[in-house]
């Protein structure tokens, strides 16, 4: 097995970064400077000192930081100010994570990023920022499969294990290659639709922030005002906006998306996807406990979905887990096939009671809003409030076909060997998990569901989010569902009194 030598340090290539990236906090205090100073020959000294200071910081960073693989583990440099030393052992490493910013690809650098999966953020996480590509493949390689290794000889009985066999080279699988056409699906989920407004929301905040700072807020106000006593400027800037959003969502989600590619190698599940970005995410195989498959409304109607790998010991799974972007729901059950088996029974519905739960509460609050609305239109004769109550009874009645698809969309199933839950209508998310992943269980009933008669049963996973849930069951079903699942646990609960 290739060995990784001591003492190893970052490309110095990287040092033609770090000041880039300092630079946008740089910039208002050198522009201050600038401004005080009256662009005078003394400003433009302190002004090019700061400068000169940021490349300094920069070097002494660089030259101070180093890293080695030292027989069962890796260990991180720091001598900056103070010497740490931190140490991640490679049995602990649950996955290696490379990505390529776009001023790293043009250098040919990567960011190389080790999940150990420990809970409380990162503390016993790793990151090489500035590493040439080639030696991000190599080490992440060397990296994964000397963990594999440390793993076996901790647990010579793993299937992994194969003793004195000599080191071969990666063998690799593809599993599923996204065709560049379905990236026409991304505006389906509606993550990326509001990003035209976040982006003039974002714009209005930073010219009023370096307007203080630099001294023409002044201006903002005026051409604030200004837009303010011409509304249809606003009308047709906000119609600009809504209909720029399915356009600017499909950017936004292929430039994340694009070329998203699924592949099996050594044991692990490797996602590569983006295009200003390109980000490479390594799953532990044999830590895959089950799936989650998401689908909005809209994706629901074109039958796409999403889907993401429920991992044992995986930090940051919501963006980590990912496992496919939007594709046919065909192509996602192929994959979770592949990866954790196919879920082959029915799911079992809700009682009625839970029907009558979702259509309250999608259409209840609307029709108290259109009263109130219409009681104020009468005491105060204002046409506006009339519009309100008209805008409320138009969203109670959507609320019918909302409240039965939610409804409809509830259930739960067990098949033997993997169980499911499912709810959620606008976003709708089924979790389905092998049953050695189940840890426990446990029940929940708010106030009203009391006086329903239902609870939401929380299945707990060593795995993933930690517990999937299963809303508004009757209390058979909260019973019945894990003694049937995990009967072992729940015989001592269900014997016969005396018995």
């Amino acid at each position: 097995m290739s060995e990784v030598p001591q003492g190893l340090k970052l490309s110095p290539k990287v040092l033609l970064i770090d000041p880039v990236r300092m630079l946008p906090s740089l910039l208002v205090p050198l522009a201050g400077v600038l401004f005080v100073g009256g662009f005078s020959p003394g400003s433009f000294g302190w002004a090019a000192a700061g400068l000169v200071g940021a490349v300094v910081f920069a070097v002494v960073r660089w030259a101070t930081f180093s890293y080695r693989v030292a027989g069962d583990r890796l260990e991180i440099r720091r001598s900056l100010v103070s010497r740490s030393v931190r140490t991640i052992p490679l049995e602990r490493i649950r996955g290696v994570d490379v990505t390529t910013p776009p001023m790293h690809r043009l250098l040919g650098l990567a960011v190389l990023k080790i999940d150990t999966g420990a809970s409380g953020g990162g503390e016993q996480e790793g990151e090489l920022d500035g590493v040439t590509v080639h030696e991000a493949e190599r080490l992440k390689g060397v990296l994964l499969r000397r963990a594999r290794a440390a793993k076996v000889e901790a647990d010579p009985d793993s299937p992994h294990a194969v003793p004195d066999a000599p080191p071969a080279p990666p063998e690799e699988r593809l599993i599923v290659k996204v065709p560049r056409k379905w990236l026409l699906y991304g505006p389906l989920s509606g993550a990326y639709l509001l990003t035209p407004f976040a982006l003039a929301g974002g714009a209005i905040g930073l010219a009023f922030q370096w307007g203080g700072d630099l001294g023409f807020r002044d201006l903002a106000w005026v051409a604030g005002r200004w837009l303010w006593q011409h509304p249809l400027l606003i009308a047709a800037a906000v119609l600009v906006l809504i209909l720029a959003m399915p356009f600017v969502a499909a950017v936004m989600y292929s430039v994340f998306n694009w070329d998203f590619t699924l592949k099996e190698r050594e044991g692990y599940l490797v996602a590569e996807r983006g295009l200003v970005t390109r980000r490479s995410v390594s799953l532990e195989a044999r830590r895959t406990r089950g799936y989650e498959i998401v689908d909005a409304l809209a994706e629901r109607k074109a039958g796409v979905v999403r889907m993401w790998a429920i991992v044992t010991g995986l930090g940051d799974s919501e963006t980590r887990g990912q496992l496919l972007p939007d594709v046919p729901r065909r192509v996602a059950l192929d994959v979770a096939a592949q990866a954790v088996g196919t879920f082959a029974a029915p799911l079992r519905p809700h009682p009625p009671v839970a029907r009558e739960r979702r259509l309250f509460r999608a259409i209840v609050p609307w029709l108290a809003v259109a009263a109130a609305a219409a009681l104020l239109a009468v005491l105060t004769s204002t046409g506006l409030w009339w519009g309100l109550a008209v805008a409320a009874l138009v969203f109670a009645t959507l609320g019918i076909p909302l409240g039965e698809d939610r409804y409809r969309s509830l259930g739960h199933g067990y098949d033997g060997v993997l169980l499911s839950v499912r709810s959620g209508s606008l976003r709708r998310a089924q979790a389905v998990v092998e049953r050695r992943a189940v840890v426990g269980w446990r029940l929940r009933q708010t106030w009203f569901q009391r006086r329903a008669g239902v609870l939401t049963l929380i299945v707990g996973v060593g795995a993933g989010k930690g517990g999937y849930e299963a809303v508004d069951v009757s209390a058979q079903q909260a019973v019945g569902f894990p003694a049937e699942v995990t009967p072992e646990w729940m015989a001592p609960f269900l014997r016969a009194p005396g018995s």
